[in-house]
């Protein structure tokens, strides 16, 4: 199978930036909760 190889160097490089893109999307939604909060 040819697509193995760039499905795998694809996931492992996706994996690095997984964590952070996670971390970003957990702080954006915190912060939109605590937003709705003080402004309400």
């Amino acid at each position: 199978m040819p697509y193995n190889k760039p499905d795998y160097s694809f996931w492992t490089k996706y994996k690095r930036f997984a964590k952070t893109e996670i971390m970003l999307y957990l702080i954006m939604i915190v912060g939109i909760i605590l937003g709705i909060i003080i402004f309400s």
